[in-house]
Formats: structure tokens, C-alpha cells, sequence
């Protein structure tokens, strides 16, 4: 298996790994929506929704930014 090979197929299995683990504890902020069990007002659950929001933003971001960042230019 080349460097290449080893690379990609540790990208898969964090990614897979990490993702799942994520998918898995929003669920559980989910959870804290049933009234029964919690009380909360509606700018706390803006601010918790604002947070993941910014998260994934920022997890964007860093997927989108150049490969390399040593070479960023500047235009007018």
C-alpha cells in the first residue's frame, strides 16, 4: 500500500469515525427539547442552534481553503 493509499484510508475511517460520533451527540442536544424533562427559553436554544451552526461553518471553511496557504496572493 503506498504513502497515498495509507493517507486516503485513514481520511475514511477518521472521517467515518468522527462523523457518526458528531451525528450521534447532536441527537442527543436534540434530546434536550422535550419540555417534560427541561425548561429553556427560546434565545438559549438560538444560541445552542447559532453554535453548531458556526461549527460546521468553520468545518467548511478548512475544506474549502487552499491547499496551499503559504501561497495566497492579494488583488485589488
Amino acid at each position: 500500500m503506498n504513502k497515498s493509499t495509507t493517507k486516503k484510508t485513514k481520511f475514511r475511517e477518521l472521517a467515518e469515525s468522527r462523523t457518526n460520533k458528531a451525528i450521534e451527540a447532536i441527537g442527543r442536544i436534540g434530546n434536550l427539547s422535550n419540555r417534560q424533562v427541561y425548561d429553556f427559553e427560546e434565545a438559549e436554544v438560538r444560541k445552542v442552534i447559532k453554535a453548531l451552526r458556526d461549527a460546521v461553518s468553520s468545518v467548511e471553511a478548512k475544506f474549502d481553503a487552499p491547499k496551499s496557504r503559504g501561497e495566497r496572493s492579494f488583488k485589488l
